[in-house]
């Protein structure tokens, strides 16, 4: 099976990490975003890989090309214009064949191997509590009638999450590129959801599948509480070099903690150096050095070096923090 992932994004929200690397690549309890996407579809048999690229494109491919052993093909947005004007480039890849999207900046917890089985065309959904975010459907017998991208008055809360299942994808190609060609845009973008509702229109069945676990990674306050969540699963902890470890927290085999308090919800990755620190509910990326600091809530870039007294930051990479 194909699967098409879109991290073309620039990820304005999460800046200042978002200035060195694409979002889909920052850190959530022990791996990137993207790592989580993919690991969830290699368990569904996806075989394939079609990624979206753009904003700094070639470290998605060298993540990616590094950690799986997966064919793919990597297509370029030199533009934001939209889900489906990026799912549009892919279509020589596809074949017409069996499909699946899902976007790059979220993560789904979701029983995978089970979505081929609820029906040929299925988009995974959620009810939301601020449906002025979303592309919003409408269920009428069991499958999707109606398809509103970010509607600007109350037509329901169950969203459409970022999923999406097809057993013969030609239907799709046509309706994105009927977008393009016809110029018909929401928001200024061509919107995978007006894609949707064009196949609806001619008789497609969408059959709408719960999501249980969605996880945003939009913005740093969400990605801190995917951290959390993700943790909470999975975490694992220990005794390290004098320190007090508190669970769940995800510490790298490659990093160095001496004489800390640690937790609960951390994430440290590789090559993370802690001294004499109290750190809670935030991640370290890889090579942060902190020293002498009690944190929390926060996230500290990649190489980035704080030390000092008690803060709530976000720290880009490379940066240097001296609280004296």
């Amino acid at each position: 099976m194909k699967a098409v992932i879109p991290v073309a994004g620039i990820g304005k929200r999460l800046r200042p990490h978002t200035f060195t690397i694409p979002k889909a690549l920052l850190n959530v309890a022990g791996k990137p975003i993207l790592g989580h996407i993919v690991d969830g579809l290699v368990e569904m048999g996806v075989d394939e890989l079609v990624p979206i690229i753009g904003y700094k494109g070639d470290l998605i491919k060298q993540y990616l090309t590094s950690s799986y052993d997966l064919d793919m093909h990597f297509v370029v947005q030199e533009e934001p214009m939209g889900i489906a004007h990026a799912v549009s480039l892919t279509r020589e890849f596809a074949d017409d064949s069996e499909l699946i999207i899902i976007l790059g900046d979220t993560i789904i917890d979701a029983e995978f191997t089970e979505i081929p089985r609820t029906g040929d065309y299925v988009l995974g959904v959620k009810e939301v509590s601020d449906p002025s975010r979303f592309g919003i459907c409408m269920v009428k017998d069991g499958r999707i009638a109606r398809i509103v991208e970010k509607p600007d008055k109350w037509i329901g809360n169950l969203a459409v999450v970022g999923l999406y299942y097809f057993k013969n994808s030609s239907l799709l190609y046509e309706a994105c590129e009927e977008l393009i060609a016809k110029g018909i845009t929401t928001k200024g973008e061509y919107q995978i959801t007006d894609a949707l509702q064009i196949m609806i229109e001619r008789g497609v069945n969408f059959v709408p599948y719960n999501i249980e676990g969605w996880y945003d990674c939009g913005k740093v306050e969400t990605l801190l509480e995917t951290n959390r969540i993700l943790l909470q699963r999975s975490g694992s902890e220990g005794a390290r070099n004098g320190s007090i470890i508190i669970p769940p927290c995800y510490i790298d085999e490659g990093s160095k903690v001496e004489n800390s308090i640690i937790g609960p919800f951390v994430t440290v990755a590789k090559g993370c150096e802690i001294r004499n620190s109290i750190i809670e509910d935030s991640i370290l990326n890889e090579g942060s050095k902190l020293e002498n600091v009690i944190l929390e809530k926060s996230v500290v870039g990649a190489f980035a070096e704080v030390t000092g007294r008690r803060s709530s930051f976000n720290v880009s990479d490379y940066s240097q923090i001296d609280y004296q």
